[in-house]
């Protein structure tokens, strides 16, 4: 009854793929690259930002909230969520990756799409300083730390692919040892795993490069 409305190259679907491979939750993968499925999706989110889950005909939006409502509804045995206070840490962290990490690396990712005539040299230094101070700042965080935030959580599926992207935009430092752990730790997983080799032929999208790494 499960219909996700995706890119496999998309970093905020990756958020959502992430929970439902690591639950092994039945789902219908509608890709964007498919015929018809944009139309669909369209119509049923017109403003037009992916993930869409639909559960039995009902939209759920946005990626926090579709973990959240898959948490609620369609359990398994990983919890992204913690119960009580914890639950507080664990929404903050996925703000911080989103709102610090996420959404600077789309930034200069933007940026190169307008082309060269609309290049902002401004805009993209200040997005790649903002991913430099959220690099020092989560790398004294995840000092002594396996996941952001005890077990694997909806942290973690933020901090996917927001670190594996950032890392392409704006090379995370040798220096930083605890965050280039983290993020290999988070690569190494096999539901991130999955999704970075379901995306393998879309990297000809990203209009910095296709990096051969990762």
């Amino acid at each position: 009854m499960l219909e996700l409305y995706a890119h496999p190259f998309s970093s905020y679907c990756w958020k959502v793929l992430i929970p439902l491979y690591e639950n092994d939750t039945s789902f219908t993968y509608r890709s964007l690259e498919e015929p018809g499925n944009p139309a669909e999706f369209a119509r049923l989110w017109p403003i037009g930002k992916f993930p869409l889950l639909v559960d039995d005909g009902k939209p759920v939006m946005e990626s926090s909230i579709i973990i959240e409502h898959l948490q609620r509804f369609h359990p398994g045995p990983v919890a992204f969520i913690p119960g009580g206070d914890a639950a507080l840490e664990v929404r903050m962290l996925d703000r911080i990756l989103d709102n610090h990490v996420m959404n600077q690396m789309t930034r200069v990712v933007v940026d190169a799409i307008r082309g060269p005539e609309r290049h902002d040299s401004v805009e993209v230094a200040e997005a790649k300083a903002a991913l430099q101070k959220a690099y020092a700042w989560l790398d004294q965080w995840m000092s002594g730390r396996e996941w952001a935030s005890g077990d694997f959580s909806l942290a973690d599926c933020a901090a996917a692919p927001s670190l594996f992207y950032a890392d392409w935009v704006d090379p995370i430092p040798e220096a930083l040892i605890s965050l280039r752990a983290y993020r290999a730790r988070l690569l190494a997983r096999p539901s991130v795993a999955r999704a970075i080799d379901e995306a393998r032929p879309y990297r000809s999208y990203f209009p910095l490069g296709a990096p051969e790494r990762d």
